[in-house]
């Protein structure tokens, strides 16, 4: 969550980018255009015009010789698509994001975040996943799925398939839960399974024409595949995210149909050179944007903090923080203030219903949260045969600045975030200036260096052997051998 973020629930950016895919134009084209044909100018004008916006939807550019590195692995991949001879026709960015995540637009506009990159382990995984973005452009997926929807369709088609799971089909559900799957960043209209299939197929393809080793395509995605499971664990949730809200839809059971098209091919990975140059890259959440410890949220920019309840996880993101559990949802944003609460409150309840549905709270009371001026209300809404609690908790934070929680439960358990609701507060300099990134830092193996003894180098409390195995791409009793380069999360120095 940035330092001035925007309450932007559903944008227009957020239905252009893909999570793992390519999109299609602000209107639908007639006709598909040809597979691998060179890139149009009305493409190249269409992923100029969104490039920036895109950037700041997910997060900004993350900069650095890192950066630059993995621009210059994208366009030589991108190159062998044939979608344009020459490299600077591509233009390829690393998100600075926490989340796991690569997408296309596009023009030859190429996306990887730093989170992901932070997972590879050679120089030939990030030329397949950055070769299988390029695929999704090549083999114009995103025309295709769009022949039949516009944009708007689309979109609200998600909203209204998330918001079934637990709240029934209605505007309320489809508005909150297009914000707390942009929290998350998994805003996204999915390729089907055959595409990513497809875009798996071509990508090695690419591999194998620039030397690389083509079986890195299924090592990346088992590495994802792990992540996924690791992340799960630790959030106490199922790993298996439905296909529909899945950033990259089922890497588990794309593992093996990669690996049987890499069969008996071979080639560079450069493992070596690839982590020489990535060591460094900030790694989890980046202090600028605030940071999740346990089930703390910590702002240091901000000077806030608060803690999500029991049983719930969260996401944070340059838009919003999204608390998620079994029993309900929340998210915590910004609107505009104009110094009154109970009217931003009666705000953001009518954001919420958006012009098919007039909402409003039916409570609304003025209370104080650890010294800060509060306001919330709630309102209970018809879904179906059943009905759900929707609750805008705002705080005025002082400097003209109000932040709110969008909560919404089923019927009667609203009460399940008043404890968070309460655990809002201010930190001192102190405390923020506590908060520091972490950081990935290759090390070498010596002799008498195991697993165990390099994981208790990471900069966890939990976990510390798993998330170092899933780092590193190693088995359950895979053990390092003494000259081996490995990864290490740890803190940056003050």
């Amino acid at each position: 969550m940035r330092s001035i973020p925007k309450l932007a629930l559903a944008t227009s950016v957020a239905a252009l980018a893909l999570a793992g895919c390519a999109t299609a134009n602000a209107q639908t084209r007639s006709r598909t255009p040809a597979a691998n044909a060179p890139i149009s100018a009305a493409e190249a004008q269409q992923g100029a015009e969104a490039h920036p916006q895109i950037l700041s939807e997910f997060g900004g550019t993350y900069t650095g010789p890192q950066a630059r590195y993995i621009e210059t692995v994208g366009k030589n991949i991108a190159v062998q698509s044939g979608l344009a001879g020459a490299r600077d026709a591509f233009t390829v960015s690393t998100i600075d994001s926490s989340v796991n995540n690569a997408f296309a637009i596009p023009g030859g506009y190429i996306y990887t975040t730093r989170q992901l990159v932070a997972l590879m382990n050679n120089e030939a995984e990030l030329a397949a996943v950055l070769g299988h973005e390029v695929a999704h452009v090549a083999a114009r997926h995103a025309q295709r799925r769009q022949q039949n929807a516009t944009r708007n369709t689309l979109l609200g088609g998600l909203g209204a398939i998330l918001s079934g799971v637990l709240l029934g089909n209605s505007q309320i559900g489809q508005t909150l839960s297009r914000g707390l799957l942009q929290g998350s960043q998994m805003l996204t209209l999915s390729f089907s399974r055959n595409q990513e299939l497809e875009a798996d197929r071509l990508g090695i393809g690419y591999l194998q024409r620039a030397g690389y080793d083509p079986r890195a395509m299924s090592t990346v995605l088992t590495s994802l595949a792990r992540q996924n499971a690791l992340d799960a664990q630790l959030q106490n949730r199922n790993a298996s995210i439905p296909e529909w809200a899945s950033t990259h839809p089922d890497p588990a059971s794309r593992v093996q149909t990669a690996a049987r098209l890499a069969q008996g091919m071979a080639g560079l990975t450069n493992r070596d050179t690839f982590l020489q140059n990535i060591s460094g890259i900030v790694y989890g959440d980046d202090p600028k944007q605030g940071v999740i410890e346990g089930r703390t949220f910590i702002h240091p920019e901000l000077r806030f903090a608060f803690t999500a309840p029991n049983g719930f996880y969260m996401v944070n993101s340059p838009r919003a923080v999204s608390i998620n559990g079994q029993s309900g949802r929340a998210q915590l944003s910004m609107a505009q203030y104009n110094g009154n609460l109970e009217s931003y409150v009666t705000q953001v309840f009518a954001a919420l219903g958006g012009n098919q549905q007039r909402l409003s709270p039916q409570q609304m009371q003025r209370t104080s949260v650890n010294g800060l001026p509060a306001a919330y209300g709630i309102a209970r809404v018809n879904q179906g045969n059943s009905q759900v609690d929707v609750v805008v908790f705002a705080y005025d934070m002082g400097n003209g600045q109000a932040y709110h929680f969008t909560a919404i439960t089923p019927a009667g358990r609203s009460g399940v975030f008043n404890p968070m609701f309460q655990s809002m507060r201010r930190i001192n300099q102190a405390e923020a200036g506590s908060v520091v990134p972490r950081r990935v830092e290759v090390v070498q193996v010596r002799s008498g260096d195991t697993v165990r003894s390099l994981a208790s180098r990471m900069a966890y409390t939990d976990a510390q052997e798993a998330r170092f195995r899933v780092l590193n791409g190693l088995g359950n009793a895979e053990e390092v051998q003494p000259g081996q380069r490995v990864k290490v999360v740890v803190r940056a120095a003050r």
